[in-house]
């Protein structure tokens, strides 16, 4: 088969784009021809390098299809069915895992970093990470949903404590996490406040729901929250941007606030000073992937319609170079999608 793998880390022009042996399925796994997989920004730092990651390695953490080859010992799939496959490997077997907690497992890690991923033709997965898709969602469509509509569910319903009517911060409305967070927010019927850095990409988180923008290369975020919130702040921040905005997330939250964080695109290290933490009684939160229970949750208000995903642009899978060239730009709003 084809595939896009990495021999050493580096820029976009260490991807290669080579044949490959295929994968042989084991008989409790399921053989998925891979028609579109998305771009994260987990792509770039594993490209760039990252602990644990074996070369030659394939990256890609959302990946749809259909299936190719069912295992002997796998019923409820058929030969080309339309499916995903959920972004994540776990054991399956640890005291986190049969209690449903997957993303605490000791294995756990996202397709694509600490496994090969989907950047390639066929993969072989277990079959409790394959999930029919409609027939409603188009390939592209159902690439652009795992990964971030995951995270952003974990972070907002299952580590926040989303509740309805409250006010919601969202860093990066251009980003996938941020596109998916707007909407989850605007599920619960909150009030969303979000940010970017043009008035185009601001313009279109409103299309999404959101009901506040603010550009954050002319105004400076906690002030125009103030503003927004008659000085008040905000009882959720979801911050994926790293040291660039986290003074003003912090600044953002009002008293008794939750900042929720999935990642650091902008450097991880951050200042916190601890009188505002304790007198202000705000909550720091810490938020990874997450679990399989809550990617089903999340599915079935995607499948519904309910949440959309947002699709950037199309490459076929032998021009990813310029495909990471255009992720690293950060000019996109929505997901870059590979076709193999």
């Amino acid at each position: 088969m084809k595939a896009v793998r990495i021999h050493q880390f580096g820029g976009p022009e260490v991807l290669t784009y080579e044949d490959v042996p295929d994968p042989q399925p084991r008989r409790d796994q399921v053989l998925v021809g891979v028609k579109a997989c998305s771009l994260n920004h987990l792509d770039v730092w594993v490209r760039k390098g990252l602990p644990g990651v074996k070369l030659p390695h394939i990256l890609g953490a959302d990946i749809v299809g259909e299936v190719a080859e069912v295992g002997e010992y796998v019923s409820g799939f058929k030969t080309g069915q339309r499916v995903l496959v959920a972004p994540m490997h776990y054991c399956g077997h640890c005291a986190k895992c049969v209690a449903g907690l997957q993303n605490q497992c000791r294995e756990f890690t996202v397709l694509g970093n600490g496994v090969d991923g989907g950047n390639c033709e066929l993969i072989a997965v277990p079959a409790a990470n394959v999930i029919p898709i409609p027939d409603s969602l188009d390939f592209n469509q159902a690439a652009s949903v795992p990964l971030v509509f995951l995270t952003a569910w974990h972070m907002l319903v299952g580590r926040a404590g989303l509740r309805p009517g409250q006010t919601v911060l969202v860093l990066g409305a251009s980003s996938g996490v941020g596109i998916a967070a707007i909407q989850i927010a605007k599920l619960f019927h909150c009030r969303v406040i979000t940010t970017a850095g043009d008035e185009a990409k601001l313009e279109k988180a409103r299309a999404l729901g959101a009901d506040h923008g603010i550009n954050h290369y002319k105004q400076k975020i906690s002030e125009e929250v103030r503003r927004i919130t008659n000085k008040e702040g905000v009882d959720i921040v979801v911050e994926h941007v790293g040291a660039a905005t986290w003074d003003e997330s912090v600044k953002s939250l009002k008293t008794g606030g939750t900042l929720v964080t999935c990642g650091a695109t902008t450097g991880p290290n951050v200042g916190l000073d601890l009188r505002h933490l304790f007198a202000r009684q705000l909550t720091l939160l810490g938020s990874y992937m997450g679990t399989m229970g809550e990617l089903h949750e999340v599915l079935k208000h995607v499948f519904a319609g309910r949440l959309k995903p947002v699709v950037d642009r199309v490459f076929p899978l032998s021009d990813i170079r310029a495909a990471h060239e255009h992720l690293e730009k950060s000019q996109m709003f929505g997901k870059i999608v590979m076709n193999p």
